[in-house]
């Protein structure tokens, strides 16, 4: 009778190696397959063990991609033949991973499963800019917002996000980013609030794009954004000297 083994997701982290965790580097060194995310970078995967089978399920905002079934069926199909099976995710699993979809599938096929969270993007990139997510006297609160469903774009508290001193990390809003800007100026936000596109947080190729909420389209347009970017609102550098620098910054 085949033993059958838990699924662990994991997170992978925004990119650099040094951020996984012990607990998912194990993971990944013991596992008999790993079905990964595209946005898992080269340098993470290198790291998996000699007897390690990769999968590709990734993912493209707006693109073609393997769809949500097929994944879910990847991985209860991989588990049922007895395989260390890890489900790795960019990021961290639980923040806009569709972490839940894939657990259903998981308890539907009568499997066990492990959480192992990793670092999100947004605590690399704020990290890149000197600055935190939360502030005495500034926010109280931070919102992690997906700029891929646009159809929750609509219903958002704009009016709440436009208020001065709040802060949000917008994921996947490059192609959001007109709209995102005509809702807050529209629910009052200054023009001049601040908005930071960190490009590939924490990787070798980051970049640092400083923009304001009025010269948001623009500056993106200019920047050239190819990779995953995060849109920092109400935050730029903590750098001074960032001001008097163009506006793409290669990390140092």
């Amino acid at each position: 009778m085949t033993t059958l083994q838990p699924i662990a997701f994991v997170g992978a982290g925004p990119g650099d190696p040094d951020l996984l965790t012990v607990k998912a580097l194990r993971a990944m060194q013991e596992a008999d397959v790993v079905i990964h995310d595209r946005l898992v970078s080269a340098e993470i995967l290198a790291l998996v063990g000699p007897q390690t089978r990769l999968r590709n399920a990734g993912k493209e905002g707006f693109g073609p991609s393997v769809t949500q079934n097929d994944i879910n069926a990847m991985i209860v199909d991989e588990a049922l033949t007895g395989a260390r099976v890890v489900r790795l995710k960019s990021g961290d699993p639980t923040v806009f991973g569709r972490l839940d979809e894939e657990l259903d599938a998981v308890i539907d096929a009568g499997l066990d499963y492990t959480i192992m969270p990793g670092l999100t993007s947004a605590s690399a990139a704020v990290a890149a800019l000197g600055q935190s997510l939360t502030k005495r006297g500034r926010n109280t609160a931070v919102r992690l917002i997906t700029g891929h469903d646009m159809q929750g774009y609509a219903d958002h508290d704009w009016r709440a996000l436009a208020r001065e001193g709040e802060v949000a990390a917008i994921y996947m809003a490059k192609k959001a980013a007109r709209f995102i800007q005509g809702r807050l100026l529209m629910h009052g936000a200054p023009p001049s609030t601040p908005v930071t596109i960190v490009e590939n947080a924490s990787r070798a190729d980051q970049r640092i794009v400083s923009a304001t909420l009025a010269t948001l389209p623009a500056i993106l347009a200019e920047a050239d954004i190819t990779g995953p970017a995060l849109l920092m609102y109400g935050l730029a550098p903590r750098d001074a000297a960032a001001t008097a620098l163009p506006h793409v910054q290669e990390m140092i």
